[in-house]
């Protein structure tokens, strides 16, 4: 019913009352009628239908006055309805106008009046509660304990804690709180998450940025219990019924740093003289069971995390560095995904199984990529070989996706050079070096080998419930704006791209793109941010960034939830040989709800290690105030420029630190216009910078415009 008053509305400009539906819709009696009013209530609700105070139902798309998004709110009390679209404005909103809404909550605005350049608007509700934790100190004041927020954005408003749950806090205590949805007027309740240390303790800060995520280093005690009587080697009944590959040439590659393996390795020549590919899984299912205290932990964690240099696992270190890890020269479970490839990149054949293997190599990216210049490191040279011949099959399977629409969108990462204070003292632009790439192919093969054998069980059952990695096709509207972005900034797109529902026809699209170096890069995360966000659903429609039409995540159980979830069904499904309808219909019900958490909390994890980056860029900066630099524009806004800097530091250049000029900003083009000088203003724009503040506190960096005839002074 709801689909049927979905379309029905989707064909009016105007609303329509109820009686005036249900005749259309042929549901005049009294169980028809009553079908619909429930349908448009759960409509209601969902934020997909308004009812007017004229008593008529509307499409909220059709409402131009009505926005949904995340407010930014202000230091001040004031706020802003973000806009998706870089050619909407932002909505102003009032502190009076905020109806109880915070920081980075959902929200509905009513747009008031018509005035397209300074947009002013109103919450009407709070869709949705920001779920990231409120971080503040423990003060007496006047001998009695109160929590003092540290972000000002939630210094106008009160936090009432149960006192008894004060009375257990010290001075100086920095405290994890989450609000309550219940609020009167000014005043919330909020409830103590988790207590995160004390101020002057050594590394708060990233231990403060963690705890706003809701990501904490601390296990559970029964899940601490757990891991702790696990195993620490593989026992001979651990063994049974699995496959040994110990004889076989079997290695590992990761960053020079890596402790928690979780995939492994081999090539070898199929009768048939094609290559057989092996993808060597730890077997982390065997060892935590559904519903233990580990896998609960791990469900609620779902995903480890890697802010800057530090890893907060998802499963604790004892496992994840220990039994579950491939460590070199120690006998490991594992599930093996084994390929025979032709030479034309393609996966003709693979098993999937039980197996105990034994790594003869830990081998690190940089070695392996010193290879390619012959410079052979100690130790690798019983390996030299077969490296190189993974290379050539790397360039097949890499060519046969290609030749499929899939797009690489190869970026530059910061990585950050600590001192023993853990302060930023270097930042580094790091590029993937040709055997991160090796890796990345081999995994992706595997995943979708993997996926193929839920998706295509047999002729009689077809896709039997499990995890996908899905990424949708493009919405035609984001596809435009970047188009158009494209030909108003000089990188002309000829060609008729309105519906690109194929990959090849992005990826066509994408190669017309004729920018080099930074400025091409920054274009590309123009081209990510048009497209669709990958994530996890129990429905298959393949992955369009990889031009898949089936695809898991499978290699890598230590670090994701859903890789181990896709273990556990396929030891329930192949290897113990359940499908019955009765398993069928258990994970059915299960699994959406893991497929959501998951992507929960994967977006989560992204937030928190972009937040980490910011504030250690401004760290680094701290110490380079007055410095110039030679930088390229990444963003363009109504208030000024964002610049980046060769190694990848960005910042702010407001107006305001620019030469004396009046600049206009060209929403349609996405410019700036200097109206004095002529100047125009675009990503990808050089300009000559110098940093003028920056605050790790606040993760802000302001930088302000050099001339050959000016010269800014540090403040």
């Amino acid at each position: 019913m709801k689909e049927q008053i979905l379309e029905l509305l989707q064909q009016k400009n105007e609303g329509i009352t109820i009686e005036q539906l249900t005749k259309e819709l042929n549901a005049e009696s009294v169980e028809k009628t009553k079908e619909v009013c429930d349908a448009l209530r759960s409509l209601e609700e969902s934020l997909d239908v308004y009812y007017s105070q004229k008593k008529k139902y509307i499409l909220y798309s059709k409402m131009t006055n009505f926005k949904i998004g995340i407010i930014d709110v202000k230091d001040k009390g004031f706020g802003f309805l973000l806009s998706e679209n870089p050619s909407e404005k932002d909505v102003h909103i009032e502190k009076g106008l905020l109806a109880g809404a915070l920081d980075g909550d959902k929200v509905l605005v009513e747009v008031l009046g018509s005035n397209p350049t300074k947009p002013e608007g109103k919450v009407l509700k709070v869709i949705e509660r920001n779920k990231k934790n409120i971080l503040g100190e423990i003060k007496v004041v006047k001998s009695r304990k109160c929590f003092v927020p540290k972000d000002k954005k939630y210094t106008n408003i009160n936090i009432t804690i149960d006192d008894k749950e004060l009375s257990k806090c010290v001075e100086g205590e920095i405290i994890a709180v989450a609000l309550d949805d219940i609020h009167s007027g000014n005043n919330y309740f909020g409830n103590i998450r988790a207590k995160v240390g004390h101020k002057d303790d050594p590394g708060m800060d990233i231990k403060e940025l963690a705890a706003k995520y809701d990501v904490f280093e601390e296990f559970p005690e029964d899940a601490m219990k757990q891991a702790e009587e696990l195993p620490q080697e593989v026992l001979p009944k651990d063994m049974e019924g699995r496959r040994d590959l110990r004889d076989k040439m079997i290695f590992t590659i990761d960053g020079k740093d890596t402790k928690d393996i979780d995939d492994a390795i081999s090539l070898e020549m199929s009768e048939d003289g094609n290559y057989l590919l092996g993808v060597h899984i730890a077997d982390v299912s065997y060892y935590i069971t559904e519903n233990s205290p580990l896998d609960k932990e791990a469900l609620v964690r779902a995903t480890s995390n890697y802010p800057a240099d530090k890893v907060i696992p998802q499963l604790p270190h004892i496992i994840s560095n220990g039994i579950c890890s491939l460590n070199e020269g120690v006998d490991r479970l594992a599930i093996s995904c084994m390929m025979e490839i032709n030479y034309q990149g393609r996966v003709i054949n693979s098993e999937v199984f039980p197996s105990v293997i034994r790594s003869n190599k830990k081998m690190n990216y940089t070695d392996c990529n010193r290879i390619l210049n012959n410079d052979i490191e100690e130790g690798y040279e019983p390996f030299v070989d077969t490296l190189l011949q993974m290379k050539d099959v790397h360039d097949l399977i890499r060519k046969e996706r290609w030749g499929r629409g899939a797009t690489d969108f190869d970026t530059v990462e910061p990585v950050f050079v600590f001192d023993e204070n853990h302060h930023a003292i270097d930042v580094v632009a790091r590029e993937r070096g040709e055997y991160e790439k090796v890796i990345e192919d081999f995994m992706i093969v595997a995943n979708e080998s993997v996926a193929r054998k839920f998706q295509y069980y047999d002729d009689l059952v077809r896709g039997l419930p499990s995890i996908y990695r899905v990424h949708a096709v493009p919405n035609p509207d984001r596809i435009q704006q970047f188009i158009d972005y494209c030909n108003s900034s000089g990188h002309q797109i000829v060609g008729k791209f309105k519906n690109v529902d194929n990959p090849k026809m992005f990826k066509k699209l994408i190669e017309q793109i004729d920018a080099e170096g930074e400025e091409k890069e920054i274009i590309m995360k123009l081209a990510i941010r048009s497209m669709a966000k990958a994530c996890y659903q129990k429905e298959n429609i393949g992955h369009f960034g990889l031009a898949s039409e089936c695809y898991t995540h499978f290699t890598s159980p230590i670090r994701r939830y859903p890789d181990l979830q896709v273990h556990r069904l396929l030891r329930t499904y192949f290897f113990e040989g359940l499908v019955d309808q009765k398993t069928i219909n258990y994970w059915d019900a299960h699994l959406d709800e893991i497929a959501k958490q998951s992507s929960d909390r994967e977006r989560n994890a992204d937030e928190l290690e972009r937040a980490v980056d910011d504030m250690y860029m401004a760290d680094y900066m701290e110490d380079h105030i007055g410095d110039e630099y030679d930088a390229i524009v990444s963003g363009v806004q109504s208030f000024g420029l964002f610049v980046q800097l060769p190694n990848r530091v960005e910042g702010l250049l407001k107006f305001e630190n620019m030469p004396s000029d009046i600049y206009n900003y060209d929403q349609e083009t996405n410019t700036v216009i200097a109206k004095n000088s002529k100047k125009i203003f675009r990503i990808g724009t050089r300009v000559r910078v110098q940093c003028i503040s920056a605050s790790k506190e606040a993760s802000q960096i302001d930088f302000a415009e050099v001339t050959s005839n000016d010269k800014v002074k540090s403040r």
